[in-house]
């Protein structure tokens, strides 16, 4: 029984967890000082309906930078290019496809093979082009100025928070390139 559970449990991807309770309470923390930023500055720019909306994949992006701040996906040209070019395919998709399903569906395919050419892959970047399309009229009426006001301000703010929170602790500093031990990695 204990080897068919553990071989339940390799198969599902459940590893152990090393990290501590302080490392667990940190990456918390991050997130709720990181979507804070985040959502005065989409509610700023959108109203209360149309940040909600747009935020989810920013929250994504939280896990990623506080969660797993030296994973590959977490890096700060991933995720700014990633929301930004996303954001683009997204915006441009509304503009040339006007059944809003089959420009979903383009823009999450199109951003994730720009992001591969452009070497800034980010997850959430899917989630910020579907954003663009299904976002509704406060999203739709920005047309290209979504890229820059939420977009933009909102990789950045999340960044900066990332940077900022991340530095006091010396085995999480961001980007990854900063943190104790880089080089030997």
């Amino acid at each position: 029984v204990r080897s068919v559970l553990a071989g339940l449990r390799r198969l599902a991807g459940i590893g152990h967890d090393f990290s501590t309770t302080a490392e667990k309470w940190v990456s918390t923390t991050g997130g709720l000082v990181g979507i804070l930023g985040v959502a005065l500055v989409s509610q700023t720019q959108l109203g209360l309906a149309g940040s909600a909306r747009i935020i989810a994949s920013m929250g994504s992006s939280a896990v990623l930078l506080f969660a797993v701040p030296h994973g590959p996906l977490s890096q700060p040209w991933s995720v700014f290019g990633g929301h930004l070019v996303s954001a683009i395919v997204g915006v441009t998709c509304v503009k040339l496809i006007s059944a809003p399903m089959p420009a979903a569906a383009i823009a999450v395919a199109l951003a994730i093979g720009a992001m591969h050419y452009l070497r800034c892959i980010h997850p959430p970047g899917g989630a910020t082009a579907l954003g663009a399309v299904l976002g509704g009229d406060a999203v739709h009426q920005l047309g290209y100025q979504f890229v820059i006001t939420p977009v933009m301000l909102n990789a950045i703010t999340i960044l900066l928070v990332a940077f900022l929170f991340n530095a006091p602790f010396a085995w999480r500093r961001y980007p990854a390139a900063w943190s104790e031990g880089a080089g030997a990695k």
